[in-house]
């Protein structure tokens, strides 16, 4: 979990559960907790919170009726993906969403995210976009390896989106990205892409630097329709393969 989520202490009066439910589902809303997060053991959410073991036992019961919390046994209390990101990915995963209405979705959603970012984002933000850049350069340089890659690459667009400041534009990338990466090998691999991913990359994140939000939207899109034209020369050379 990145940073520190704050705990506080629950009213004992009433529903102390209830009261359990609440602080959580407000830190989920914050962001403080994020899908995939594990949250504290049971003692020590007692111990959080100033209550009981059977009401946190009974708030997660409540929160896992919900499909907010997930309980896995020897491994402790997880958040759940959201049921919004669920449900995204179930829609965009069926078969008659091809690989351009994809691309035409992420167009859509990431060049406005680029330039709503370009008005907000912060200084510690801009530097770990260039680290992810700098992480992109050593994966492949390393190895080529393709899980990385895609891994890295998803980061440095989901970390775009997340400076935007809107939680349903980086869940739905989040999940567009996923969508991408499970049904494709990453463009990142072919002869030559790596080395324009790379400039264009750099491109939006100059922009963002300047705060320029019309450049970092045009960058955006350069970069996503290049990708797409790439997806398409990859998928081509596969059915040729065949």
């Amino acid at each position: 979990m990145r940073g520190v989520t704050v705990w506080e202490p629950v009213n004992q009066a009433g529903n102390v559960s209830q009261r359990i439910v609440a602080q959580i589902e407000d830190l989920l809303a914050k962001d403080a907790l994020k899908p995939g997060d594990r949250l504290p053991t049971e003692r020590d959410m007692a111990e959080l919170l100033g209550t009981s073991r059977p009401s946190v036992r009974e708030a997660v019961r409540i929160l896992q009726a919900q499909g907010r919390l997930i309980v896995r046994h020897g491994r402790g209390v997880f958040v759940a993906e959201s049921q919004t990101k669920q449900a995204l990915g179930a829609a965009l995963s069926n078969p008659e969403v091809n690989v351009n209405e994809l691309f035409a979705m992420r167009e859509v959603l990431e060049v406005p995210a680029a330039q709503w970012a370009a008005e907000q984002i912060t200084d510690e933000q801009i530097v770990d976009l260039r680290e992810i850049l700098d992480e992109l350069d050593s994966a492949f340089d390393d190895s080529g390896d393709f899980q990385r890659l895609a891994r890295l690459d998803a980061t440095f667009h989901l970390a775009i989106a997340q400076a935007a400041g809107n939680r349903f534009l980086r869940q739905t990338t989040d999940v567009l990205h996923d969508i991408l990466i499970e049904g494709m090998q990453t463009t990142l691999l072919i002869p030559g892409r790596r080395e324009k991913a790379r400039k264009q990359h750099e491109s939006i994140v100059a922009a963002l630097e300047n705060r320029d939000p019309s450049e970092a939207g045009q960058a955006a899109r350069r970069h996503i329709r290049s990708a797409h034209h790439a997806a398409l020369e990859r998928i081509a050379a596969e059915k040729g393969e065949q």
